[in-house]
């Protein structure tokens, strides 16, 4: 009997196993992926650094992948509309996105968002970083550098005003950091983008801006702007002669606008690795490099933990600053 309960006992062990084998042997998703076009959010207008980076990196990635990447503009809201589309969609490999500083920032800015920038997302990689750039028109005789900055700014608190793209933008934070940081009072004069402010600082309506290298560098080759100093801890590769932010005497002084991938929280690890792997080959090409280069852009090309990291340390420093500095975007 004892026998025969152990014959049955196995045969429906069998059964069971039988049972589940269908299920062991499909195939994961990430086993045949890409098998169709994949849609990369661009949470923010064309024409910008992040813009030019995605649509070079999946055109590359796109042949290399062997499936299109499909660029959608989806601007708003400093890059919370994107944001938000992306998240709430299936963790399946087919969306992602590419935004910036702004997923450190928007919690402490927004006191309702839709999104956790943390919870919902995969982080792929930090791509690059584009340096924002100290400048003043440069008919301006007596700024030339950013000594002469925090003098003038020192002897008419509250007179002198800088530009931004918005406000909660790099720009903008960027000259909260230095108001702080160099115990100055420069008015902040928000814009509905970088355009119309560098207008108005060309026209001399306006006295100084934090622009991104981007947007500024072809003002400053043609000699309308005058620059003093990047943002970043290091110098800029595509403009080394302008010292950085800690150089020219304003001690602990870094911002660096960062661009990042990221997808749906749910994704599977193997394709977020697998996405993290082109990308940081791609961007190792020459004809990538010299795209970067023409932006200002500076290859990081991190893993998808060392992005993870990344955002959880910049979310607690911007949330610190937004606080003290009680900006808010409500």
């Amino acid at each position: 009997m004892n026998v025969k309960r152990r014959f049955l006992t196995a045969a429906a062990a069998g059964l069971c196993l039988s049972a589940v084998m269908p299920a062991a042997h499909a195939q994961a998703p990430e086993a045949n992926w890409p098998s169709k076009p994949i849609r990369w959010i661009v949470p923010f207008p064309p024409g910008g650094a992040m813009d030019a980076i995605a649509r070079t990196l999946g055109e590359k990635a796109g042949r290399t992948l062997g499936q299109p990447f499909v660029i959608e503009n989806r601007p708003g809201a400093g890059g919370n509309i994107g944001a938000d589309f992306v998240a709430k969609q299936p963790g399946d490999g087919y969306t992602l996105m590419i935004t910036s500083i702004g997923m450190a920032t928007n919690k402490p800015l927004y006191r309702k968002l839709s999104y956790d920038p943390i919870k919902d997302f995969a982080p792929v990689g930090v791509l690059a970083v584009v340096p924002n750039i100290l400048v003043t028109n440069s008919t301006q005789p007596n700024v030339k550098s950013v000594a002469d900055v925090v003098a003038a700014a020192k002897a008419s608190p509250g007179k002198l005003t800088y530009a931004s793209a918005g406000n909660g933008t790099s720009i903008h934070l960027a000259g909260e950091v230095f108001n702080s940081l160099a115990g100055v009072d420069i008015l902040h004069i928000p814009y509905k983008g970088s355009g119309p402010a560098v207008s108005d600082l060309l026209g001399g309506q306006v006295n100084y801006m934090f622009d991104s290298i981007t947007s500024a560098r072809p003002h400053i080759q043609s000699g309308k702007l005058r620059a003093l100093a990047v943002t970043t801890a290091k110098r800029s590769s595509s403009m080394p002669d302008v010292p950085t932010m800690e150089e020219a005497g304003i001690k602990g002084y870094e911002v660096s606008p960062w661009f990042a991938v990221f997808m749906p929280a749910s994704t599977p690890p193997a394709i977020v690795k697998k996405l993290n792997q082109v990308f940081v080959a791609e961007m190792k090409q020459p004809d990538v490099l010299e795209r970067f280069k023409a932006i200002g852009a500076e290859v990081v090309g991190s893993t998808p933990e060392e992005a993870a990291k990344h955002l959880q340390a910049e979310s607690v420093r911007w949330t610190k600053v937004i606080t003290e500095r009680n900006i808010s975007m409500d």
